[in-house]
């Protein structure tokens, strides 16, 4: 009996001495630190480092300075990559973006007869395997039994090369990927808009604001946050693009629709120079930081708008 009396105050004593120095938060988010350090962190600055020498994976690791650099900025093939990157995210931000958006306000019509439904159509391709999508549409994009083709040659012309066209394989591209994409971001513009009072649209209505002066007044402007965040999500999955080039052209023709990834991908685990590859990604990440800060930056996340 005594010597619980004593232990109880002993465990109390040190309850308390660990609450006082503060230690319980650092121990409950320890977890999160490690993963971060051992998922992220560790590989990143490998990475980096790495980029700095020139090794096969087995063999002996060279210094080579900045020499990887200088080479990726003299190849013609990575700034065909980067070009074609360019392409997709652009396509990504300023076409398959607002036709989501507009998408989502279709849905969100209150006049719209089986939502639900219509809801989850629309979302079924981001649930179906990126594999699955490309092997689809390689064969409905196929020049001469292609359902895409097929209207073309009932009408007479002459079937398009879609995947083999150096003018059209960018194109079916895109198409793939608003195909596999659209849906998520229409879930996001989605809830966005349903967050937004119905009052607000009462009241411009009553100040004479027609639909489109609603939107462009009332609805952009509230999908601000949610607008910076579909942009971010866009604009990292065009960059990261990869399965889509590489099952339906695997970069071609005459490296066409070749990615940053699939560049990235193809130096290092193909041809086995892991140092260049390794600098490729220093260079992919660095791109975009700097094309995130600025999207920050440009909607005033850090602060700007409230101090004004």
């Amino acid at each position: 009996m005594a010597s619980t009396t004593v232990a109880e105050p002993i465990a109390t004593q040190s309850r308390s001495r660990f609450s006082r120095y503060g230690c319980a938060p650092y121990v409950f988010i320890s977890p999160f630190f490690l993963l971060f350090g051992l998922f992220f962190l560790f590989p990143s600055l490998s990475a980096l480092i790495l980029g700095l020498f020139r090794w096969n994976g087995i063999g002996e690791i060279t210094w080579v300075g900045l020499a990887n650099y200088e080479r990726i900025f003299n190849d013609s093939v990575f700034w065909q990559a980067a070009g074609n990157t360019l392409t997709y995210t652009a396509a990504s931000v300023f076409i398959i973006m607002p036709l989501a958006l507009v998408l989502a306000v279709l849905l969100n019509a209150k006049t719209l007869r089986f939502a639900t439904v219509w809801r989850a159509m629309y979302f079924t391709p981001v649930v179906v395997s990126t594999v699955a999508t490309s092997l689809v549409f390689q064969i409905l994009l196929n020049e001469n039994s292609g359902l895409v083709n097929a209207p073309l040659i009932a009408l007479g012309f002459d079937p398009i090369d879609w995947l083999g066209d150096r003018a059209f394989v960018k194109t079916a591209l895109i198409m793939v990927i608003g195909w596999r994409s659209l849906g998520l971001l229409t879930i996001y513009f989605l809830a966005g808009l349903q967050s937004i009072p119905g009052e607000l649209y009462e009241a411009a209505e009553i100040d004479g604001a027609g639909t489109i002066q609603r939107f462009f007044n009332v609805t952009v402007p509230l999908l601000r946050p949610i607008i910076l965040f579909v942009s971010i999500i866009v604009m990292l999955q065009a960059i990261q693009v990869f399965d889509e080039p590489r099952i339906l052209t695997e970069g071609g023709p005459a490296n066409a629709s070749l990615s940053i990834v699939q560049y990235l991908y193809e130096r290092g685990f193909e041809r086995l120079r892991f140092g260049f590859a390794s600098s490729v990604g220093t260079v992919l990440f660095a791109v975009v930081f700097v094309i995130s800060f600025i999207q920050l930056r440009f909607f005033g996340t850090f602060g700007e708008d409230e101090g004004s």
